[in-house]
Order: structure tokens, then sequence, then C-alpha cells
């Protein structure tokens, strides 16, 4: 051990003291925290969250104001003090009129894919105008796309026109139709295709003169709107429908949101979508609500529905357009179930809103809707219109140049749709009906046609989606609008999830399930049931499709201490919707797996493969769902999403059976509610005296629902979900976390 060295050495070798025994910096020194025992509050009280805090303060301020009006009282009334309004009204009196607000200054909007919804919620009923957008392009959409239904026309047989796999499906469906309509006792004419198809050959439209007609459209005139106003070259709603397709100068209709979502296919750039969206929007209120001056939006507040499994970028952009363009002074954020429940007075439902081109199920509960059961589907009403003229098609139906991309064609497909379709077996019958086709600058056609059952076999697409056209609806997803990714973790996206839309992806493309292992950590923290339950709802892994009881109600519990790990229960069995042959579940037994393999959610999966699953990252796993279409049956929906609502409790499982709620445009086909109430007591036979399948409350409109509950929502006397001018400039869309009514 070395000694002390003497400075006299020290100063030889270099190495001297040359400091004067000062600090390196001025700055105090930080003592280490002792990390055996600390602690922190930061943002673990109301006081630390702006949004809370504001909210103190305003009660704060109310009680403060409601003193100084007592007192002013007491020296205006010689001593008698009255009792204050709130105190007459009780807990459940209405809010003082400092809190409340002006139903007739809160607007409310509700989009869709077809039809934007927008009023006060003042009104009884929105203004309802279609969501498109006209402006000025070089090409029309007819000129642009392929004709809708997408057929071959140079084909030379109807078969090769419409595709001989579509064909079988068509056949398929006609025969099973007659078998059941056989077994229900209703008369079927061996025939009646035939009379269909040669009546149809046979037809020749009637030429009506243009002043014998009574019922003729009065076309949107481009040229006068010019003139008057040179600056106002886009036209929205029904102006923009009305809009001649050889019109000069040519308009485009574009369509901000499409299948549920903003549409960027269609759109260049994500600039240009959301322009056009507050294009249609400001139009709406100056043509719609009257509210002409920007100036006079400030004292407006906002009441927005979006979809139960939304796009966070979407909402932000939304909360943007409100405070930024319109400058309203609140917004706030409802989904479209839990708004339906409260324009019905529901307080428990599984609602089922079909809309254009999307079906949403959630189960609601106690005002807010269950998480792990929101499914949306991507089809709807326009799908049933053009599978129907599609059927039409096939059986000759005298129109054959009909193209839903033309403006007055998609009238008529709509038009004829809802006249006719049904899911009545009582009308199926041969009938004859004509329809009166008008065109811009031309002499109006008259048709006589024939149909058999086409209008049933359309609407039944929704219980086999097959017969759906459905390969264009996922082109251009993620195109404009990015994905949404966790503010800590920039490599995990943060969108809204659901146990039971995973598994109407699994029972399309089984993998999906797979690989949400590695980023769930295990398959049953989606929705794990309270206790182990057998699965009901296994539709898909049954031999039989009709409903009809096996020997045994219920599966066999797998044996104690077996290797097979048991799946989840909304783990379908089978690949194919539509029946065929089961897969075997884990559940039920089945063979044993080889040594060295692993079952993964009921699928037998290499050694190799599960580790390649489990290294591939979030957003790979994100962008395989997103490839996914969702589409499943109706009825097996229905049925997952209540099962992961339930999460095994039985008894919720029919209270939610009891209380379906049927809702939205697409759900207006006559005998569409004892339709599915049927379906599903086919699946669930069991509990055939428990379900229950009703449309809205009070014989009210099922397209205005959704719009009625929020104004209902707008109106509550008690609401801390509105986000303000203020809250915005200062949280930008973190706001929105802190404000919304369910777990954002």
């Amino acid at each position: 051990m070395v000694g002390k060295v003497s400075e006299r050495v020290l100063l030889r070798e270099g190495l001297e003291r040359t400091d004067n025994g000062m600090k390196q910096t001025s700055w105090p020194d930080v003592v280490p925290i002792n990390q055996k025992n600390y602690y922190t509050d930061y943002m673990k009280r109301d006081d630390q969250i702006l949004s809370l805090r504001l909210q103190g303060e305003a009660n704060r301020d109310r009680l403060v104001q409601s003193a100084k009006d007592r007192d002013r009282a007491l020296n205006n009334t010689n001593g008698e003090i009255p009792l204050p309004i709130d105190d007459l009204q009780g807990e459940d009196g209405a809010a003082s009129s400092t809190t409340f607000l002006d139903p007739s200054k809160i607007i409310v909007i509700h989009p869709g894919s077809q039809n934007l919804r927008v009023g006060f919620a003042s009104d009884a009923l929105p203004k309802t105008i279609p969501m498109v957008l006209a402006a000025r392009y070089t090409q029309t959409e007819s000129e642009m796309h392929e004709a809708l239904p997408r057929r071959q026309f140079e084909a030379r047989t109807t078969e090769q026109q419409y595709g001989e796999e579509w064909s079988k499906k068509y056949q398929k469906m006609s025969n099973d139709l007659k078998v059941d309509m056989r077994a229900n006792k209703r008369k079927v004419l061996p025939n009646s295709k035939d009379l269909v198809i040669n009546f149809n050959r046979r037809t020749e439209p009637e030429i009506i003169s243009q002043h014998n007609d009574p019922l003729q459209i009065e076309w949107t005139d481009v040229a006068a709107s010019a003139d008057v106003n040179p600056a106002s070259s886009v036209f929205i709603g029904h102006q923009a429908l009305r809009i001649p397709d050889d019109s000069t100068p040519k308009y485009k209709l574009w369509w901000p949101i499409q299948h549920g979502w903003p549409n960027e296919d269609d759109y260049p750039t994500k600039a240009q979508l959301f322009n056009d969206l507050e294009a249609l929007l400001d139009r709406a209120f100056r043509w719609e609500l009257g509210l002409n001056k920007p100036s006079e939006w400030k004292q407006y507040s906002c009441v927005f529905v979006i979809p139960d499994l939304y796009d966070k970028k979407y909402v932000e952009q939304i909360l943007h357009l409100c405070v930024e363009w319109f400058e309203f002074g609140k917004i706030s954020f409802i989904q479209e179930s839990m708004a339906a429940t409260f324009g019905a007075g529901y307080t428990q439902a599984c609602v089922v809103d079909v809309g254009a081109q999307k079906t949403s199920i959630t189960c609601v509960e106690d005002g807010l809707c269950i998480e792990d059961s929101r499914i949306n589907l991507k089809f709807g009403g326009s799908d049933v219109t053009e599978t129907f003229i599609k059927m039409m098609l096939y059986d000759n139906f005298p129109y054959q140049e009909i193209n839903l991309r033309r403006r007055y064609d998609f009238l008529l497909a709509e038009e004829l749709k809802i006249k006719y379709c049904t899911l009545s077996q009582a009308n199926i019958s041969v009938q004859n009906f004509d329809f009166h086709l008008r065109a811009p600058n031309q002499p109006t056609h008259k048709y006589q046609f024939k149909f058999y059952d086409e209008v049933i076999l359309a609407p039944m697409g929704f219980y086999d989606p097959s017969i759906f056209d459905t390969g264009m609806k996922l082109r251009g997803r993620r195109k404009l609008v990015e994905r949404s990714y966790n503010a800590y973790d920039v490599d995990i996206p943060d969108d809204p999830g659901s146990a039971a839309q995973l598994a109407i992806l699994a029972l399309i493309q089984p993998s999906v399930t797979a690989t949400a292992i590695s980023f769930i950590g295990a398959p049953n923290d989606i929705a794990t049931p309270s206790k182990e339950k057998s699965q009901p709802f296994n539709f898909l892994a049954r031999a039989d499709t009709t409903g009809t009881p096996g020997t045994s109600n219920a599966p066999s519990p797998a044996p104690e201490g077996a290797n097979t790990p048991v799946p989840p229960p909304y783990i379908f069995g089978s690949r194919d919707m539509n029946g065929g042959s089961p897969a075997p579940s884990g559940r039920n037994g089945g063979t044993p797996a080889p040594p060295g393999s692993t079952v993964v959610n009921g699928s037998l999966a290499a050694p190799g493969a599960v580790a390649e699953i489990f290294q591939r990252t979030p957003k790979s796993l994100a962008m395989e769902r997103d490839a996914v279409l969702p589409t499943a049956p109706l009825d097996i929906a229905i049925m997952t999403s209540i099962q992961n609502a339930a999460k095994g409790d039985e008894k919720k499982v029919k209270e939610l059976l009891g209380s379906i709620m049927v809702i939205g445009g697409g759900a207006k086909i006559p005998h569409f509610a004892p339709f599915l109430e049927e379906k599903l007591k086919l699946r669930r036979p069991d509990l055939s005296d428990r379900i229950l399948v009703s449309r809205s409350a009070r014989e009210m409109d099922e397209q205005v629902v959704v719009w009625k509950g929020a104004s209902v929502f707008a109106k509550l006397p008690t609401n801390d979900s509105w986000i303000t001018n203020f809250e915005y400039k200062m949280l930008g869309s973190r706001a929105i976390y802190h404000k919304a009514l369910w777990q954002y």
C-alpha cells in the first residue's frame, strides 16, 4: 500500500493541487432521493388536471354568484329570504341559470355514410341531408369508375356476365328459400322464375312526354346558379344529387364518409377530404339551420356523434374542425349506441344499428357501451340495394343499362328497394309492377317488370354476406388517415379495439387471433369469463346450422390436467361462415397434439411458427387486422357481441337477449325485426322464450333515434363532457381523454 506522497514529489511530477477549493458551479447540489422510501403526488390530484380544475373553478364561481344573489335578495326584500330555486326543485331539479345551456344554442351533428342529420337540440326532428358534395371536375363519377353492379358487359351468358361463383350462390339461396317456404306451408309455383324471366325479356318501355308526367323531377340548374353567384360552385345534399350527369360544366360527387370511416379511396389528399367535410357542414349550417353569419357560431355549442369503434385521428380532426373553423364555444362527443339508448329511453340494450354501408352492434349498460361487445360490420342498406338490382338484372330486368354510379339511376334503385324489398315470405309471389325512369333532358320511360324472390333474397344477404360485393371496400384504407399510436410508446397502436370485433376477424382469418397473443399477452386477457363455462355461442363448430339441438346442449368439458389449453370463449371452430365441415375444438377433446407442438387459440402451430408470431411488432399485427374486412352473418355477430358483453354470466346473457333494439335506415325493411328474432331463436332454442327483438320505443323513426338521443344528452343539466375552447387551446386533443364519458 502506497503511503502519503509529499507535495515536493507531486510538484516534480506535475500533479500538484492548483485549485482554490471552490465549487465547479453555483447551482445547488441535488441530494439523491432515498430510493427505498419515496413518494410523489404528481398528476394524482384533481387540481393538477386542467380540465378538472376549470370545472371546479366553475362550480366555485357558481356558488359565489348564488351567494351574491342571495345577499342581493336579502337587501331587496326587507329581511325575508326567499328559498332558492335549486332547493325547491331538489337534487333532481334543473340546474341554475348560470350553468344552464339553452337547447336552441346547441347544434347536434350525426354524420353517416349516406345521410347527414343536423339540427338544434330544441328541435323535434333533425334536418336530413345526403352526405354528398358536388364540385366542378373534368369527369363525372360514372365516367371515372366502372358501372355498379359490377358485371362483364361483353360476356355471352348470364353466368359469365355476373360470375359463376356468384350465380351459384344466388341459385343456392333461391333453392333454399323454396325448401323453407314449403316447410312453412307456403305456396310455391314450380315455374315462377321462368315466368319472371320471360316477361322481363319481352317488355318494352313506354315513352311518356314531359307534359304528361305530373311527377317530373326538377333538376339543379348549375348555369343559373353560376350566374347568380359565380363564387358558389359547390352544391350539397339533394341539390348535388339532382345535378344532371351531362351538365356544363361537369360536376363530380364527393362522399367524405364511406363505410363508416373517412373516404380515403376517392380523395387524393387528406386536406381535401376534411376541407370537403368542413364545406359540407358549413353549408348545412347556413342553408338548413339559418346560421348565415360565422360570427354567430361562437355563441353555439356542439354535440358530435361518433361511431362506437372510432379512429382517434378522425375524432381529433373533428375536434380541431369544431374549434378552429367553426369556433364553437363548447364541444362534446357521444357514441352512436350510447345515443341510441338515450333516444329510446333504455338503460340496458343490445343496439343493432343497420346503416347504409355499415352495421354496428354494441351492448349498452347503464348508459355506457360495454367495450368488448363492440362490432362494426362493413355492409348495410346500400349493399342490399346493389344486390337487389344485381339479382333483377340476372333475371332480365328490362332496364339493363342501369348504373348506380349515375345519379338518377342511384335514386331509382333506392326507390325500388324501399318499395319492394321485404323479409316476409307471405309477400313472395310473381307480381307485376312498373316504375318510371326520369333522366335529365330525356322523356320519361315507363317500364313494366315482374319479380319473384329477389325482394327477399337481397335483404337475406345480412345473414349470408358472401352474396354482397365487398371486394372494393378496403381499397385505400390508411392511405390518408394514419393510425393513432400510444403517446408513451410510439410503436403501439391505441385505436379502440374489441374482443367481439377480433372474434369476427378470426372467423374470417384465423391467423388474426393467433397474432393477437404477442400483443395482448394471453388470449383470455381480451374477454376473460368470470368462471369456466361451455361455449353456448360456438355456432360455427356445430354440424347443424338449422338450430336443431343435438344429443347434448353443452359440450363436454376438457379433462383435468390436459396439456391442450382451453380456447377463449369468442373463438369459432370453423373457417367457413355459412356452414361446412367444422374444425375440431380443443374444448370438446379432439386429436391430441404431437409432442413439441403448441396449440394457439385452438389451432395447431409448430414451435417455429409460434416463435415467429411472438417476434412480430404490434404495428404489423394491427396492419394484418386492418387488411381483413369484417363481415359475418348478423345473427352470429349479435350472439358474439352479447357473449363478450356477458363474460360468461348466463343471467346477463338472458337480459341482453331480451332487450335487442334494431335501429338505422337499413332496418326499415318490412318484417326485419321478426325475421331477425326467428334467426336468433334458431341459434339458441333453449332461450327462445327470452329472445325479444324490438324497434325503438314510441314508434320513432329508426333513422333519427341516434340523433334524438344526442339531443337529449345535450340537454342534460349535469354534463361534464363539454370541451371548452380554452381547454383545447391549452391541452389540444388530450382534452378528450379527460372529458370523454368512456375510456378514450
